[in-house]
């Protein structure tokens, strides 16, 4: 199987190009039995995309575009996603495994109760987003996506490692962070410090880390106040 791999962390990936495998061009993500399985969906321009107890199979999903999507109890597994735009998204009380997020916009999206389990977010836009009660249950991968102003709510991600993302404003609100990877980053802007307990940065970071702290307290130095 393939894998992406930065430092300790190895996500495995779809395995979409197996000997026999033939992936089918679906013109639908609903096929009213509730699965989808070894389809190919490109290039679709929607206003809404209603997904609900739905399972998705082996795809590839590439040049999505839709204004509102909601997707709820829905089951992914080895499914890449491409140049998607996913506007006021929100996906709740599903499982996502053995899936790539490449070059997608999701700002402002909702995740609430999301399992992820081998999950690739490469070249993405998340700003804004809520994830909230996420869990990694198996390896996650943010790679150098942009994660501006997004809150991580009772998250779990204790088997995540975050790579030269954009981490300006990134807020963390209670959770579990022990082993979530945060070298290469920039992490003089982060916020929600007291929940990252046990986590891992390189010692190059200890001055972002005491920057960001000192923000998150505001506190005042000395000069600045003999001075005015």
């Amino acid at each position: 199987m393939d894998t992406r791999t930065i430092r300790r962390t190895s996500v495995t990936l779809p395995v979409l190009n197996e000997p026999g495998l033939y992936l089918s061009n679906v013109t639908s993500l609903d096929s009213g039995r509730g699965r989808v399985a070894e389809f190919h969906y490109a290039d679709a321009d929607l206003r809404d995309l209603d997904l609900a107890d739905a399972h998705l199979l082996n795809g590839r999903i590439a040049g999505l575009k839709a204004q509102r999507t909601r997707l709820e109890k829905l089951r992914v597994d080895s499914v890449e996603f491409s140049g998607c735009e996913l506007s006021s998204l929100q996906w709740a009380d599903s499982k996502i495994s053995r899936v790539v997020f490449r070059d997608c916009k999701l700002m402002g999206a909702l995740f609430e109760d999301v399992t992820l389990d081998n999950v690739l977010f490469v070249d993405c836009k998340l700003d804004y987003s809520a994830l909230t009660r996420v869990r990694s249950a198996g390896p996650v991968i943010f790679a150098k996506t942009s994660l501006r102003e997004t809150t991580f709510t009772d998250a779990d991600l204790s088997a995540a490692l975050i790579d030269d993302c954009d981490l300006r404003l990134t807020e963390f609100v209670g959770g579990k962070y022990r082993g979530l990877d945060l070298r290469n980053n920039d992490i003089s802007q982060l916020r929600g410090l007291s929940s990252l307990k046990q986590i891992v940065i390189d010692q190059a970071q200890k001055l972002q880390l005491a920057e960001a702290l000192a923000a998150e307290l505001d506190v005042a130095f000395g000069e600045d106040v003999d001075n005015e």
